[in-house]
């Protein structure tokens, strides 16, 4: 019998998404701060490290307990968060323009209906 943790529907790893989901809102929350500040402040890219490895690590959790939102736009969404998470920490100057581009893409994604956020992605085949 496989350990407890190692359940995909075990009550611990459901606490555990809601833990690090918390700690995510924290993150992000800091890290706004921060930008959104008259003073820019040394800990921004602490900040941005904070969300991407949380998010990274919310993600890999949701892939793990369902397989097929890799094939779902719901984790290509995830994925481009990401991405632009990362872009703040690279480049400065676009930390604003990305963090309000997450914002807006986030408050639409996440209210879309979820034939849209759960749509297949289809790859194009090669033909043979």
């Amino acid at each position: 019998m496989r350990h407890p943790l190692l359940q995909r529907d075990a009550r611990a790893l459901r606490w555990l998404t809601v833990f690090l989901r918390g700690l995510h809102l924290v993150a992000i929350i800091l890290f706004c701060a921060t930008l959104l500040s008259v003073q820019p402040q040394a800990g921004q890219p602490a900040g941005g490290l904070a969300v991407l490895v949380t998010g990274l690590a919310l993600w890999a959790l949701d892939l793990w307990r369902h397989p097929a939102h890799l094939r779902q736009a719901v984790s290509l969404c995830m994925l481009l968060k990401l991405l632009l998470v990362a872009g703040m920490i690279l480049m400065p100057t676009w930390r604003l323009p990305l963090m309000w581009l997450i914002v807006v893409w986030s408050a639409l994604f996440s209210h879309a209906p979820s034939s849209f956020r759960n749509v297949p992605l289809t790859w194009p085949r090669h033909p043979q």
